[in-house]
């Protein structure tokens, strides 16, 4: 299996995170950030992914912020080197809103999301940071603002479960890229 545990204490935040991408879309969450915790569900779900969490901090923001960068690490860690499909899209609709994500699984962090929040914006830059991977978000429409977020996690779930696929051989012009210390 596929998976990672990490904790994460700053004087701002405490976070156990337990992560495992070969999972069935379970997920335990422990918060007091109950727009978030719906927002982690919505991702394991989608990705497939099994997620225990428990987290607080001082505020939503350092919340928020903490627990993409332990996800973004545990996703990181538990994917290992073993090549994996690498890239991967969806599109999701959610009534008003229309949101396509596309992912690539490459030690190249970036990430571009439309989001009407600042707060959720700043949640997929993080994890995208921490877990090295190029993540973009396009919202193509909508009027509610909740719909829009919503949708973007469904779809970079649903983007990232389509990622981690296993495959015999690295997707890669470059081939397996090799960094060593000397």
């Amino acid at each position: 299996m596929r998976e990672s545990k990490i904790v994460r204490r700053t004087r701002e935040t405490d976070i156990t995170l337990q992560l495992n991408i070969d999972g069935s879309g379970h997920a335990e969450i422990e918060t007091d950030e109950q727009f978030l915790r719906h927002m982690l569900d919505t991702l394991t779900r989608y990705g497939g992914f099994d997620l225990q969490l428990k987290a607080s901090g001082d505020n939503d923001h350092h919340l928020v912020e903490d627990v993409a960068i332990a996800l973004g690490t545990a996703f990181r860690e538990a994917l290992g080197d073993a090549p994996v499909e690498r890239i991967a899209s969806a599109m999701v609709p959610m009534d008003d809103a229309l949101v396509t994500a596309a992912v690539d699984i490459i030690d190249r962090p970036y990430c571009d999301v439309d989001c009407p929040d600042m707060l959720y914006t700043h949640f997929f830059r993080s994890f995208a940071m921490s877990s090295g991977i190029t993540l973009h978000g396009m919202v193509h429409r909508g009027m509610d603002d909740h719909h829009i977020i919503e949708a973007t996690f469904k779809a970079v779930g649903t983007a990232l479960r389509r990622a981690v696929v296993p495959r015999k051989s690295v997707l890669s012009t470059k081939d397996a890229v090799s960094l060593r210390r000397e």
